[in-house]
């Protein structure tokens, strides 16, 4: 699969082991496995940081980093994908996790009118927060596993092309 490219993007961890915010973890961030690049460990943390993308929190990278250290996750891909949440994509993402809330729920979509006040945080937002945990929740479930799922396969039959070329030429 994309070998060459995920390397080529991939910072060498000795250099991330001097920047202040990855000391917090130490000589982990040096452990080999969060930086080989294998079909388990790349598919792995590409589900992955698509269900995080779904979590409504503001720090879906210290997230996807502490997730690929305790589970050994390629840690370049899971921090790309958590990138796929950003100030462009948010809204439609978090529109679209609240309509499969609603849809769970059986509910009818509300009227969403925003205001920057503290009673509309206070008495707003009410109705809306069940519908929409739920629609992160469901969403963070379907399109991680999905996404695992859909990168196997591609990268296995990347694979399998790439084994039949190489027969077909050895052939001739």
């Amino acid at each position: 699969m994309p070998r060459r490219l995920i390397r080529r993007f991939s910072p060498h961890p000795d250099t991330l082991h001097k920047r202040w915010y990855f000391r917090i973890f130490g000589s982990r961030i040096r452990d080999s496995r969060l930086w080989a690049v294998n079909r388990r460990s790349i598919t792995a943390a590409f589900g992955t940081g698509l269900a995080i993308c779904f979590l409504p929190l503001p720090l879906h990278l210290p997230l996807a980093l502490l997730v690929a250290i305790m589970l050994r996750l390629n840690v370049p891909v899971i921090m790309g994908t958590t990138l796929l949440v950003n100030p462009l994509t948010a809204v439609p993402i978090y529109y679209t996790a609240y309509r499969v809330g609603t849809f769970a729920l059986g509910q009818s979509p509300g009227r969403f009118a925003f205001e920057l006040s503290w009673d509309w945080l206070q008495n707003g937002l009410g109705p809306f927060w069940k519908p929409f945990l739920t629609g992160c929740m469901i969403c963070a479930l379907v399109f991680g596993y999905g996404g695992y799922l859909v990168f196997e396969l591609i990268w296995r039959w990347r694979t399998l092309s790439r084994l039949r070329l190489k027969r077909d030429a050895a052939r001739r």
